[in-house]
């Protein structure tokens, strides 16, 4: 999150876009910037658990984060236009990638009512233009807008599933409307195939763009992040 966080800034002071791929070890539960968790969530079934957990810079609800492939996009804020085009274009490129793959991908209609913060999972429903396959979300996302940039991420299900959401929870959530891509294809799919995928259907994008190394200096700006998103005072603000 440290690292998400760093390329929205950096995005804020250059111009620069970045598109970020990666996963998560150990698994872990992941709650929305403005999410209720105490209220929603058993902390004390969690610690008895082991489950790690981390608060989100960008909004939505909670995402289990275990077999999947996590994207993260930071731009200027006139990259794809206003946060409804920014969130449909990108979601575009996604279901692209995911097409790729042998299914029909298409982005979810506009919901009958606003969507808001509500119990339940990411994938619990649908806000609208989220990548959907057979009527199963498969992408999850949020974003968060500054003056000059944004940043969006989210969570492409390779396997598993959002179960873990719900047993995490104090008292019922609704059930998922989510699918996982082995569960859809039939076969797994590799967590390199996916990010490959996608990092070649974001190439349509405008703009140069550029591998970064792991040691680039980006890495050193979230350091002095990291310990802000490790805070217990974050993960349970609220």
């Amino acid at each position: 999150m440290a690292i998400d966080e760093t390329l929205l800034r950096l995005a804020e002071a250059d111009g620069s876009g970045f598109l970020r791929l990666y996963g998560w070890a150990p698994a872990c539960l992941s709650f929305g910037r403005h999410e209720p968790a105490l209220r929603r969530y058993s902390r004390s079934r969690i610690e008895d658990r082991g489950i790690d957990t981390v608060r989100r810079p960008t909004g939505g609800r909670a995402v289990w984060h275990h077999i999947e492939l996590t994207y993260a996009v930071a731009a200027p804020a006139d990259r794809f236009g206003p946060l409804g085009e920014t969130h449909v274009a990108i979601h575009r490129t996604l279901a692209d990638a995911v097409s790729g793959l042998g299914v029909a991908a298409t982005l979810a209609p506009a919901p009958d009512r606003p969507a808001g913060i509500e119990r339940g999972a990411c994938f619990s429903a649908s806000a609208g233009g989220e990548v959907m396959v057979g009527g199963h979300k498969v992408i999850g996302s949020a974003q968060v807008r500054t003056r000059t940039a944004f940043l969006q991420h989210g969570s492409l299900l390779l396997g598993g599933d959002q179960h873990t959401v719900a047993d995490l929870a104090d008292g019922p959530t609704p059930a998922g409307a989510e699918a996982a891509l082995d569960r859809l294809l039939g076969r797994q799919v590799g967590f390199a195939e996916m990010a490959e995928r996608v990092a070649l259907a974001a190439r349509a994008w405008r703009g140069e763009w550029h591998p970064i190394a792991r040691g680039d200096v980006i890495l050193e700006h979230a350091a002095g992040l990291a310990d802000a998103y490790r805070s217990e005072r974050w993960t349970w603000c609220r």
